[in-house]
């Protein structure tokens, strides 16, 4: 009896994971086709904006840092993981907004439309990622299994870090509408805190700790060094990127947790 009943909670179990995956595949399935719906380049138009502006940007900030070989490699890399924070965290914001009517008319988590919100940003950055080390490879550059493996681990963190930043965000945009100018002008200035559109090494080195507390910059940092530089940062930096994940992810789901039920009343 005791063993029907523990196979009978694991098939449970199994069973609500199977639901929650297949209901945010749903999610991300739909939000696909509704956002490039009745569009002649469809999800070109998600590659193009960054890569119009690597375009632009390159050739002005090229003839600046002509000194420096891997500059180039540097900025497209910048340019599209910035690209994926910045419109998944101001997608998972809206998230409950735009989406919560759902909640109303299927049993599901919550959570599972911030998550989904993100799904258009990340299958950009996955193309790209594809396409990036296909270059690579192509260019006698392929990195090794240890820097694939921590190129991984980096977008694993970036993904975690914009799940907890929406997660919070996305309850406490219920409350406070005037969040998402204020996030919008954190992005538009956080561009320019992460070393994007130029070397960290121009700054001086005071003021690199103040750099590392922005999210974006130790994974943008991370990922250029595995590569583009082939060089492994140290166990300590991997170590103190995932104690930050660690928190920002927390906050964010303890701030959801304490706010979702409210907030969602006012949907």
């Amino acid at each position: 009896m005791a063993g029907g009943t523990l196979m009978g909670a694991s098939l449970t179990t199994a069973s609500a994971r199977v639901d929650v995956a297949g209901m945010l595949w749903t999610l991300a399935r739909t939000d696909f086709k509704t956002r490039y719906h009745g569009t002649v380049g469809g999800f070109i138009w998600a590659l193009l904006k960054p890569a119009l502006m690597f375009v632009v940007l390159m050739s002005v900030f090229s003839f600046i840092f002509a000194s420096s070989p891997n500059y180039r490699l540097n900025l497209i890399v910048g340019l599209f993981l910035w690209d994926f924070f910045a419109e998944a965290t101001k997608t998972g914001l809206t998230s409950l907004h735009a989406k919560g009517y759902l909640l109303a008319k299927t049993r599901f988590p919550s959570w599972i439309l911030v998550v989904a919100s993100a799904s258009n940003a990340l299958l950009t950055l996955a193309v790209f990622l594809a396409t990036f080390l296909a270059y690579l490879v192509l260019a006698g550059r392929a990195p090794g299994a240890a820097a694939g493996a921590l190129a991984l681990f980096y977008l694993l963190m970036f993904f975690a870090i914009t799940v907890g930043i929406s997660l919070a965000g996305s309850v406490l945009f219920l409350r406070y509408r005037d969040l998402n100018q204020v996030w919008d002008v954190a992005i538009q200035a956080g561009f320019f805190v992460a070393p994007i559109i130029y070397p960290l090494e121009i700054l001086p080195e005071r003021f690199h700790f103040w750099l590392y507390l922005w999210p974006p910059t130790p994974v943008i940092q991370f990922c250029r060094a595995v590569l583009v530089d082939g060089v492994l940062p140290t166990a300590r930096a991997n170590l103190l990127l995932a104690g930050m994940t660690a928190v920002i992810l927390a906050v964010g789901v303890l701030v959801f947790r304490g706010q979702v039920a409210d907030a969602t009343e006012k949907l």
